[in-house]
């Protein structure tokens, strides 16, 4: 990170900032050219759950390179100035990369769907078999990820 005084380097901040997104970017590469995909996640670290439809473009660029990067952000404000080069924002974000593998053991995918819905809700859930053949269930294992503060 160029700018040193606005890295976080503290694992419990970062996973705070974590803990309080809403969204993850995920990005892929297909091919060569660049995806990204906003998604609900889980978080256990050191790993990352999404899901979806169990057909599209995300698993089938996964199936062909499962090398990923991810992003979160919080933005807090946005810092007007008189002029327009000195206006800034107020956030933090999440930058990371890892190696995702798409889930196929049932029980495997109920415990990244837990943990997904555990992201956005306190109860419990029941997956009927159905419902854990319909949906994809994505593993990203978190191999490097910086934090950053700025505003």
């Amino acid at each position: 990170m160029r700018r040193k005084e606005k890295q976080i380097t503290d694992p419990d901040q970062i996973e705070g900032i974590i803990k309080q997104a809403k969204v993850c970017r995920l990005g892929l590469s297909d091919n060569g050219q660049p995806y990204v995909v906003p998604l609900h996640f889980g978080y256990d670290s050191p790993f990352l759950y999404f899901h979806g439809a169990d057909k599209g473009r995300k698993l089938g660029i996964l199936a062909a390179n499962d090398r990923v990067c991810f992003e979160f952000d919080d933005l807090e404000k946005i810092n007007k100035h008189a002029s327009a080069c000195n206006w800034g924002a107020s956030y933090t974000s999440i930058i990371g990369e890892g190696t995702a593998r798409i889930l196929v053991d049932p029980e495997e995918k109920i415990n990244g769907l837990n943990c997904i819905m555990a992201q956005y809700s306190s109860r419990t859930f029941k997956f009927e078999s159905q419902d854990l053949a319909e949906t994809a269930v994505i593993e990203v294992k978190i191999s490097r990820m910086t934090g950053k503060r700025s505003g």
